[in-house]
């Protein structure tokens, strides 16, 4: 890589800003591209340099000009766990290892505290007004753990209005009935409503907070790479 391309790699990561480094294999011509830019001027559709980016593995992929090499640099997977509850208490830590950069959200006090989630960035406020600055974009899953619609429904709205690549809700059938009931109230569509993973996680037959939480990582992780 180029000195000058180096600093612009750097420069991206240090703003927040996800990139492809393209570098053409034939001459070494590179160029970088930053998400929702499009195609690449050496040839590479705007499909693949976005799913580069979603997924976040390198691949080599051909063009008209030849094999072309591609590089993603971007920011870890980030969830968004709203409730404080005890399955976060296991589910956080799984995550933290897994690589994502996790916040708790719950504006109860007594909840969101530093000794219940030591490796999480918390934020104690209502999520009709943190989840607009928490802004979920396509490197965001977002769970919703609470089964109190005061605190889940406005964490789910800010997601579905988002690009967040997971969405999902703790909850029986009959919760989830009533939850797209009131979504549906609030103007989503049937469609935008089945976003929503709901009863939450993998069907492993998890009885325990801890096994929930094994099955709510693996689906958010299989939606990550899917």
């Amino acid at each position: 890589m180029k000195a000058g391309m180096l600093y612009e790699v750097v420069a991206a990561q240090e703003s927040g800003r996800d990139v492809v480094l393209v570098t053409r294999l034939g001459d070494g011509a590179q160029e970088l591209i930053e998400a929702g830019v499009g195609a690449s001027g050496l040839g590479v559709g705007g499909d693949v340099l976005a799913d580069v980016l979603r997924v976040g593995e390198s691949r080599t992929v051909e063009t008209g000009g030849g094999p072309v090499f591609l590089r993603p640099y971007i920011r870890a997977p980030r969830l968004i766990v709203t409730g404080a509850v005890h399955i976060a208490q296991a589910l956080v830590p799984m995550a933290t290892l897994a690589g994502f950069r996790v916040t708790v959200l719950d504006p109860r006090e007594g909840f969101a505290t530093e000794a219940r989630f030591p490796d999480a960035v918390l934020v104690r406020e209502w999520p009709d007004r943190a989840m607009e600055e928490l802004a979920p974009d396509r490197r965001t899953a977002v769970v919703a753990l609470t089964h109190d619609p005061k605190i889940d429904d406005p964490a789910l709205i800010a997601a579905l209005e988002s690009d967040a690549f997971y969405v999902g809700a703790l909850g029986s059938r009959k919760t989830q009935g009533a939850r797209r009931e009131r979504l549906g109230g609030s103007g989503f569509s049937a469609e935008d409503i089945d976003r929503i993973h709901g009863p939450i996680g993998l069907p492993i037959g998890a009885r325990t907070p801890e096994e929930i939480a094994v099955a709510v990582l693996a689906q958010v992780i299989g939606a990550l790479r899917a």
